[in-house]
């Protein structure tokens, strides 16, 4: 089987020729491979990032998940002006205005040299006068396949080319809020209206552009969120973010299109409901303790026969600070504990660290191709 071929054949939850080993590094490893300072690639895009994430899947022979998959909506109401504020060798900082119907929204970036962008400040400052200058930003009148074609054509069979369409919820907003989590547990208490209202307007945004993602037919769709649970609680995903996450997965398996959930941290009540009252095909990273709180093989036990499972090895104690030995040792009892019958992907949790050796890497798929024949 080809890495494609593999990946697919798992998320749908059969057998393919071996385990796929697809560990969650689409960040700060790619970027370290490049030999460039951070900033060049994320603010730069040279190379764009999903293109420094193909070569880190060339340099590791793994099986590509590729996650970088967009199509380009565009709105001719809104517009946006970047400036530099600073540029040092080490950091960059850069404001963005963003002018919408309603009004500006400001937010400012910092670029790292050795690590991934921040938003140190974010759009919503308050919500009441800036929420509708949000709303102006979920409108769109023209798509494009431009850039997703050229991706596309690069990662041909080296992987699965996803597209993403998160979900609402805390893990998503604070993103966008000022004050993040913090500031949306106030407006939850004190003025939930505006989160009720601002959960169904995302989700019509959403619902307006999965169709266009339906027709480009990528092989899976990425929905979720980081956090999605560990940012709020399961009451709050529950309300927020399943009935957008039950409309996708239902859309999506009537047009034959694979769906995967990623939310790091807790996530073992996400994956009993995503089986059970979701068409969702796979999901990842189920973290273990104290990152998440799930155990790999008691949840293949329970649901391995509904959804397909990628993970869970940890990346700090383990993929960062661990011996090879010790990768290969783990990722042999995570076959152990999940593959059996097919619908796993080796995995880690969420996301490598920078500095993981690139050997712990590679031991990984020596796991996978001594242990994990079927």
């Amino acid at each position: 089987m080809t890495p494609r071929q593999r990946m697919m054949t798992a998320i749908a939850g059969g057998i393919p020729d071996r385990v796929p080993v697809a560990p969650d590094f689409s960040n700060m490893i790619p970027c370290r491979l490049t030999g460039k300072p951070f900033m060049q690639i994320y603010a730069e895009n040279d190379p764009p990032l999903w293109q420094a994430y193909l070569d880190a899947v060339r340099h590791f022979g793994i099986d590509g998940w590729f996650i970088y998959g967009g199509l380009g909506f565009t709105n001719p109401h809104i517009s946006c002006d970047y400036r530099w504020l600073e540029q040092r060798a080490d950091l960059w900082t850069q404001e963005c205005i963003i002018h919408t119907p309603h009004g500006d929204l400001r937010t400012v970036t910092v670029f790292p040299d050795v690590n991934p962008p921040a938003v140190i400040e974010k759009m919503i400052k308050n919500p009441a006068e800036d929420l509708p200058k949000l709303y102006d930003t979920w409108d769109f009148d023209h798509v494009d396949t431009l850039e997703a074609d050229q991706q596309r054509a690069a990662l041909g069979e080296l992987g699965v080319y996803g597209t993403g369409l998160p979900t609402p919820g805390f893990q998503i907003w604070e993103t966008m809020f000022e004050g993040g989590v913090q500031s949306l547990s106030y407006l939850q208490m004190d003025e939930p209206e505006l989160l009720d209202e601002m959960r169904e307007r995302y989700h019509d945004y959403i619902l307006r552009m999965l169709p266009h993602h339906l027709a480009y037919r990528p092989d899976f769709i990425l929905t979720g969120g980081s956090g999605s649970v560990t940012m709020a609680s399961p009451a709050l995903w529950r309300k927020y973010a399943l009935p957008t996450l039950q409309a996708i997965t239902a859309e999506a398996k009537k047009a034959g299109v694979l769906t995967m959930v990623h939310s790091c941290g807790k996530e073992r009540y996400m994956v009993e409901v995503c089986a059970t009252e979701t068409d969702l095909d796979c999901i990842n990273p189920l973290e273990i303790p104290p990152m998440g709180d799930c155990d790999l093989a008691e949840i293949k036990q329970a649901f391995g026969d509904k959804i397909a499972l990628m993970g869970n090895l940890h990346t700090t104690n383990l993929m960062l600070r661990g011996s090879a030995e010790e990768v290969k040792a783990a990722a042999r009892q995570a076959i152990a504990d999940a593959a059996t019958g097919g619908g796993f992907i080796l995995s880690t949790g969420d996301q490598c660290g920078r500095d993981t050796p690139d050997a712990n890497i590679f031991a990984l798929l020596e796991a996978a191709e001594e242990y994990g024949k079927y």
